[in-house]
């Protein structure tokens, strides 16, 4: 690990002023960057502790939605009655991934910033063109088994590592910022990652020194709630595939559907294709297959995850069979 300068902050407004420093990092719970940091992936020059500022409850707002600071531990996020009442499909993707002690120090907001787990990001000998710009992906050719299969670029084929950002995807998350001009933003989940194109090292939409301060869910969706995680052990394993779903009946027809994907792309993965095909049908597994072929349809395989491919629509039929039962 590389020396760093070390500061506390005491509001929001002054986390923003120091962050707006060039080569300068938050650091909440540091569950991922004091790892990358061992590793000098990650050399920021300085760090600004933000995990004493009071962004750590959960609120009700008006309408019915829930309103969670930043800085919630993952576990009591997963523990709130609300979550585990309302969003049940949050509570379970948080409990469905690390282990109870990383859970009890992960920030909410860290969570959704975590960097890949792509063995080649972390092999700093090794070509990554998210670590190092313009070097190369020695993944494309590699063993590349865990890797995304949709929303690649010829540049990166990483994956997003979050479950609890999969879930917040398919709840239709809104995430609250805090800018170093004392500018607030509202950034919809599905347009806060960044595609990997030709700068997979650009992930996101945050600006120097911008703060994630809130994370706002609307009220809770109808219908049945589930994550299901397919890892190759039962506990402390990134998914292969895991699909976060929401789906509601009527009258023997689906009446609405969210779903979003983990362990497939480079960001919580959402087509709202898949969602048009299954509402206003009758459930069966014909019609299951059939949001499958539009899941997949632009899916690429890289040798050691084609098996992804096929594992994606067993996981996403078992998934509707049980939403809909």
């Amino acid at each position: 690990m590389k020396l760093f300068n070390y500061a506390k902050a005491d509001s929001a407004e002054a986390a923003v002023r120091e962050g707006g420093i060039s080569d300068t990092k938050f650091i909440a719970g540091g569950t991922n960057l004091l790892d990358l940091m061992k590793l000098q992936i990650e050399t920021p020059a300085r760090l600004v502790d933000i995990s004493r500022l009071p962004l750590d409850r959960i609120e009700e707002m008006d309408g019915g939605g829930i309103r969670i600071g930043a800085l919630v531990p993952n576990s009591d996020l997963a523990a709130d009655p609300i979550i585990r009442e309302r969003y049940e499909v949050l509570s379970r993707a948080l409990l469905a991934g690390a282990s109870g002690q990383l859970r009890n120090k992960a920030s909410t907001g860290g969570n959704l910033l975590q960097r890949t787990r792509c063995y080649y990001f972390y092999e700093t000998a090794a070509r990554c063109n998210k670590r190092v710009p313009g070097s190369g992906c020695d993944a494309k050719e590699g063993f590349n088994r865990i890797l995304a299969v949709l929303g690649t670029s010829e540049h990166c084929i990483a994956t997003h590592p979050s479950d609890m950002g999969v879930a917040m995807r398919a709840l239709d998350a809104t995430i609250v910022t805090l800018g170093g001009d004392g500018e607030k933003r509202r950034i919809a989940i599905g347009d806060f990652y960044r595609l990997p194109g030709d700068t997979p090292d650009v992930e996101n939409v945050l600006r120097q020194g911008e703060l994630i301060t809130h994370i706002e869910l609307p009220p809770a969706p109808e219908g049945r709630q589930t994550y299901r995680k397919v890892r190759d052990r039962a506990s402390y394993a990134f998914a292969l595939v895991s699909v976060a779903g929401i789906v509601a009946v009527g009258n023997g027809k689906i009446t609405s559907a969210q779903l979003a994907f983990g362990g497939l792309g480079p960001m919580p993965w959402r087509d709202e294709a898949v969602e048009r095909v299954l509402v206003g049908q009758a459930p069966s597994d014909a019609l299951f297959a059939e949001a499958a072929d539009v899941l997949l349809r632009d899916a690429k395989g890289y040798g050691c995850n084609d098996f992804k491919i096929p594992l994606t629509r067993r996981t996403l039929i078992a998934t509707l069979r049980e939403l809909t039962a």
